[in-house]
């Protein structure tokens, strides 16, 4: 199977039915809401200006682009608004790499040629974010190709299939014509996912959390660092915003609408369900480094006589399915005074919250539970009521 560099093949030579040059490649064109990898249009910059050729009229790619199609027939290039062009969107622009949890930059694309039914097929294999793609663009033209080739060959590639890539675009009419959405990254541990964010720039941030569904936004907007949950928070409608902040942990979100300005907060909780909105407020009235500011109203309950087995049980039960619709923003019944209670969470991580209330002493029977690396950023204790 061949492969081509998108920078190889952007300012090729087209030629017409006749064998004559009518154009160079200008760009390289994707239709994702159809095929996500297959190259689809190639705009060519003409004497009449730019035109695009559809791929399936290409017949051969080698020693520059041949077509079957008469110029007459293409399609005038203002008509590129719904595809990706790749050398516009994606050279020297940042993806998400979800394999390696991070966010990268793009230095080239590598196209593998096929053959069906006797035409050449192309499509995106991986990006390149090595050295290797940007000392290609470096030296193209500058270099003897034949030279060229023989430096890249010594440079060992550093590339990511394009199968672990995430896009982001920042514009909201775009990312819908493109359908371009986060499911790989919405697969990844919360922790992973803030890891990411943190490294994107404030615009490209509010892309991914308007993409993610609410409640891998909240897990993933509760894992990153103060200053950028409240920008975050900030940059999101307050629609949105509400969305993600009622799928949160009570005592995290109240935290944070309280570092918010109250005129946002406001706007936050106005767009809130009104059970939500009401415990929010509740807790919103005390301070955060108070007990009753680190309460989390939600909690899992099991017998005085249960016993770790048990309450991993309980927990695995709970995970993933949140409060049932019928109870939604009900407070939960409360346990007894011989019952254990702790915390618990709706999300696939187990994240146990800490009790600081003077009612609870420790539960022996639990006690082993302190030490099971159940959550990377948030502590637990269980407790039996007096």
């Amino acid at each position: 199977m061949l492969t081509f560099a998108l920078t190889e093949l952007l300012g090729t030579a087209v030629f017409d039915t006749a064998g004559s040059r009518c154009g160079r490649v200008r760009e390289v064109a994707l239709v994702p809401q159809e095929d996500r990898a297959r190259v689809a249009v190639l705009i060519v910059r003409t004497s009449g200006g730019d035109r695009m050729l559809p791929f399936g009229s290409v017949t051969s790619i080698n020693g520059g682009i041949r077509t079957d199609a008469p110029t007459a027939d293409w399609a005038d290039g203002e008509g590129a608004e719904g595809m990706l062009l790749l050398g516009r969107d994606l050279l020297d622009q940042q993806v998400i790499d979800v394999f390696g949890r991070k966010v990268v930059r793009v230095n080239d694309l590598d196209l593998l040629q096929e053959s069906v039914a006797n035409r050449p097929v192309l499509k995106v294999g991986s990006v390149d974010v090595g050295p290797r793609g940007a000392i290609r663009r470096l030296l193209k033209g500058v270099v003897p190709v034949v030279a060229l080739r023989a430096l890249l060959r010594q440079i060992p590639p550093r590339s990511i299939p394009w199968d672990f890539v995430d896009l982001i675009e920042t514009d909201p009419a775009r990312r819908v014509k493109l359908k371009i959405s986060h499911e790989r990254l919405a697969r990844l541990h919360p922790a992973d996912i803030a890891d990411i964010v943190e490294d994107l720039a404030p615009d490209e941030r509010e892309a991914v959390f308007e993409t993610l569904n609410e409640d891998v936004a909240a897990g993933a907007l509760e894992e990153v660092e103060p200053k950028v949950q409240k920008a975050i928070l900030e940059s999101l409608d307050s629609e949105r915003a509400a969305e993600i902040v009622e799928e949160m942990e009570p005592d995290a979100a109240a935290d944070l609408l309280a570092d918010l300005p109250e005129e946002r907060t406001s706007e936050i909780l106005l767009e809130m369900e009104p059970q939500e909105r009401k415990e929010m407020v509740e807790l919103l009235e005390f301070k955060e480094n108070t007990a009753a500011g680190r309460m989390n109203t939600e909690y899992l309950a099991v017998n005085v006589t249960a016993t770790v087995h048990d309450a991993i049980e309980a927990l695995r039960v709970a995970q993933g399915c949140g409060r049932p619709e019928n109870q939604r923003g009900e407070q939960p019944p409360h346990p007894g005074r011989d019952a254990l209670i702790f915390g618990r969470c709706s999300r696939l991580t187990l994240r146990l919250r800490r009790v600081r209330d003077e009612r609870f002493r420790d539960s022996g029977s639990l006690s082993r539970l302190r030490r099971a690396p159940f959550g990377q950023r948030s502590g637990w204790a269980a407790g039996r009521l007096r």
